[in-house]
């Protein structure tokens, strides 16, 4: 499960405006996200065109899962003539629920498109749990 609550997004917004970081209010700099589930897997894509591979870092503290990337900017010595694509550094941070498994994550990055995967955790599927009686042994779904 995704929750989908940032406390510190507005804080970040304002200094990134500040200190001429990475975006402003009429063009945000963020990686947006697809989550679904496929069966027992929990899949998250993050947009990050033009992002060096290299350059993305992923963190896992407890149930937050924290994506890092950077998109450099152009040589110095260039004349830009638009610069409509936000550069720097991006950060953001998922909250993952207590039945996916954090210690079994993968990620892929290819085309522009960070897929992660997160299973479900076993402790968090459906099990039988057999039952004793003087009868014998009767499975009962938990």
């Amino acid at each position: 499960m995704l929750m989908r609550t940032d406390p510190f997004r507005e804080l970040d917004r304002m200094a990134q405006q500040a200190f001429g970081a990475v975006g402003t209010l009429a063009r945000p700099a963020v990686m947006p996200i697809d989550a679904w589930r496929e069966g027992d897997t929990f899949v998250v894509e993050l947009d990050l065109p033009g992002v060096d591979p290299s350059s993305i870092d992923l963190d896992v503290e407890r149930n937050v899962l924290t994506v890092r990337a950077e998109r450099s900017a152009p040589a110095t010595d260039t004349e830009l003539i638009a610069a409509e694509r936000p550069r720097g550094v991006f950060s953001r941070q998922l909250f993952l629920g207590d039945t996916l498994d954090t210690d079994a994550i993968s990620a892929h990055y290819d085309h522009g498109v960070l897929r992660l995967e997160v299973p479900v955790a076993e402790r968090a599927k459906p099990r039988k749990i057999e039952i004793a009686h003087d009868g014998g042994r009767q499975a009962i779904s938990a």
